[in-house]
């Protein structure tokens, strides 16, 4: 299911009574901070507020969270029991998610997984992936395989097992592959619209009321480099 809300421009993945999905453009933030910008999810309880009339205040969870120059799915719970189910999911581990990434140079390897142990440095809002565990590290695992050679970049698949702080971007630079527009991480310049190209691209997971298998997959933004995939 694909809905377009022409009021807020959102992109509906997958609505339900229990959940929503939606797929992020660059520079929304999940959940409010200290910018005070809207975050996605007083937008969402609007869309929901106005497409069926609810009276009041709109329920609704966080069940995780995306950067804010990434781009790709985002799931919300509309209920109570279905946000403590999909934490219980997300933080099990039983989730499947796939990112996609477009870097700028290629991989030594086709495929690999990649661990790593990763420290927050929250003065800078950034991750370092070290070899090796040192003190407030957390581990951090990811497979990823080369789906497409680009005639100046490499776009990769990735497979996530950990969702650590800045994970992706963090574990690709730390191999010599920065993201695209990731200035943070080594890329050499930014995106024209701040973000950069790394993508929640497919989720799949058991609905945590209904019990079905739910696989959702959220096209990516249209652009050029995007595009070329």
């Amino acid at each position: 299911m694909k809905v377009i809300s022409d009021k807020n421009n959102l992109e509906i993945l997958h609505e339900d009574n229990h959940l929503i999905v939606i797929n992020k453009r660059v520079g929304d933030i999940v959940q409010g901070d200290k910018t005070g910008d809207k975050p996605l999810s007083e937008i969402v309880k609007e869309y929901i507020k106005d497409k069926y009339n609810k009276p009041g205040e709109v329920f609704l969870g966080v069940v995780h969270r995306l950067d804010r120059p990434t781009t790709g799915i985002v799931v919300f719970a509309r209920t109570s029991k279905a946000l403590t189910r999909m934490n219980e999911l997300f933080s099990q581990r039983e989730t499947q998610k796939k990112y996609w990434a477009i870097v700028k140079n290629k991989p030594s390897k086709q495929e690999d997984n990649l661990i790593h142990f990763i420290k927050r440095n929250e003065k800078n809002n950034t991750s370092k992936a070290h070899l090796k565990e040192v003190p407030e590290s957390k581990l951090a695992s990811l497979d990823y395989k080369i789906i497409k050679e680009l005639q100046n970049y490499v776009a990769l698949e990735i497979k996530l097992y950990t969702g650590r702080h800045h994970q992706i971007r963090a574990q690709l630079a730390a191999i010599g592959s920065p993201i695209k527009g990731d200035l943070k991480y080594g890329f050499e310049r930014s995106n024209p619209d701040g973000g950069i190209h790394l993508h929640a691209r497919n989720l799949s997971f058991i609905h945590p009321v209904s019990k079905n298998i739910i696989e959702i997959t959220a096209p990516t933004p249209n652009d050029s480099v995007w595009n070329a995939i």
